[in-house]
């Protein structure tokens, strides 16, 4: 199961998780379209490996790993499914 980042991220897209991430699976970063435009980071479930390298930098602590994901949060893991199209 991938890790979700959850309500914490909004509002503050740190991106020391994009850095720390070893597949490159968390978007959209500072220089992708629609990083002005979304007001969270989203890891992409299909592509995340489960490393879990991401946990321990995010400044905010708003990585989860899905099945520990706190049930108020558990809808994130859904957005993160839509924002990918998925």
């Amino acid at each position: 199961m991938a890790y979700v980042i959850a309500e914490p991220c909004i509002g503050t897209k740190d991106t020391a998780c994009v850095d720390a991430c070893p597949v490159d699976c968390i978007h959209p970063k500072k220089d992708e379209a629609g990083h002005a435009d979304t007001d969270q980071l989203y890891i992409d479930p299909a592509e995340c490996i489960e490393c879990g390298a991401c946990v321990p930098v995010c400044p905010v602590s708003a990585i989860y790993a899905a099945d520990d994901l706190p049930e108020q949060w558990a809808s994130f893991q859904q957005k993160a499914s839509d924002h990918f199209g998925r």
